[in-house]
């Protein structure tokens, strides 16, 4: 899950495009910048272009008793036949339809790149903000929000999509902890693909105590003492400031719910093909875990991506020089993705 915290590492220097000299007059610089502007407008013009051409976008919306879930629809352009949709489900936290969450400074724009590379091969896609996320106002409370509403979403945007004549199929992908709600809500529904990326194999209360060895004892044992008031079904209101921002009171409920479903179980559970995908440079979630959950449906096919981070970009192991890229939108998804996810998808 996409957890981390990301430090304002990068650095931004100015661009001197031009040094006036003082040999230099005033009408020879006032050209010279004319030039400069019809340069660059030509540029991103051209860029908008390049962006544009082999897609269409158009907004989604899907209804639920809380609010509406806002989205966006990809399409490919001048496409004549039926063709198959995937459906985005976003990984943890407040992420908005494009992979990007202001709260920890993700800024990769993973979604979207994801999203245009498959309509570059004939795919469309949907993505969208999850609850209380950008244009996907709802009435939940953060201290009312559940895992399962997470699931609900998918599985109502999954209805719309099936209603839609213009698609062949439906797959579902989730990235992180979306994997685990897209598994869930893929049950009993229209699907027939699921892929899974760089999802963990262990369940929630485990995975955080996993992150919790690295820090201080007191605090270890003060989560020791939430999570058995979390599994008796109980929040626990005196919670130490260093841990507030991860098992705040209002985030609890959403913990027990987060808690109940053990990924290994549920991706055993799935009755369609299945692409498991995990990248060796990924801090957050390890090979070994896709492993485990090849592991426990010995049908699903595994790709491991060398040298692809957590938000599916290339990134080395230093844990410095990764995190860079989480706030680097100008980076290109690793370039194996989505040629592996279109494969499995036209083979299915």
């Amino acid at each position: 899950m996409v957890s981390l915290t990301i430090s304002n590492r990068i650095k931004y220097e100015r661009l001197n495009l031009y040094r006036p000299r003082h040999y230099i007059c005033f009408p020879i610089i006032h050209k010279m910048k004319k030039i400069l502007l019809l340069s660059i407008t030509v540029l991103l013009t051209i860029t908008a272009f390049a962006q544009n051409e082999s897609s269409d976008e158009t907004p989604v919306n899907y209804k639920n008793l809380s609010g509406n879930i806002h989205g966006t629809l990809t399409m490919p352009k001048n496409i004549s036949a039926k063709i198959p949709v995937v459906l985005i489900v976003a990984d943890s936290g407040p992420t908005d339809r494009n992979g990007n969450n202001e709260q920890t400074g993700l800024n990769g724009n993973m979604y979207k790149l994801l999203a245009e590379g498959l309509a570059k091969n004939g795919v469309a896609s949907v993505r969208f903000d999850k609850r209380m996320v950008g244009e996907s106002k709802t009435a939940n409370k953060l201290e009312d929000l559940r895992f399962d509403d997470y699931v609900d979403d998918a599985v109502g945007l999954i209805g719309i999509l099936n209603d839609d004549q213009r698609f062949s199929k439906i797959v579902i992908l989730g990235h992180g902890e979306g994997a685990l709600a897209a598994m869930l809500a893929a049950r009993d529904q229209p699907v027939k693909d699921i892929i899974s990326i760089n999802a963990t194999s262990e369940q929630g209360d485990k995975l955080m105590t996993e992150q919790f060895k690295s820090k201080p004892q007191y605090l270890q044992d003060e989560f020791k003492t939430l999570l058995d008031s979390m599994k008796r079904g109980k929040t626990f209101d005196n919670v130490d400031l260093a841990m507030y921002p991860l098992v705040s009171t209002a985030k609890q409920k959403y913990l027990m719910s987060y808690f109940k479903y053990p990924p290994l179980r549920v991706i055993k559970m799935m009755k369609v093909p299945t692409l498991i995908i995990q990248g060796t440079t990924d801090l957050q979630v390890s090979v070994a875990d896709a492993e485990k959950l090849k592991k426990a449906k010995s049908d699903a096919t595994l790709i491991t991506i060398k040298g692809m981070n957590h938000i599916m970009k290339e990134a080395p192991a230093d844990k410095d020089a990764n995190m860079e890229t989480y706030a680097n939108p100008a980076l290109p998804l690793k370039a194996e993705l989505v040629p592996d996810i279109v494969d499995f998808i036209k083979k299915n």
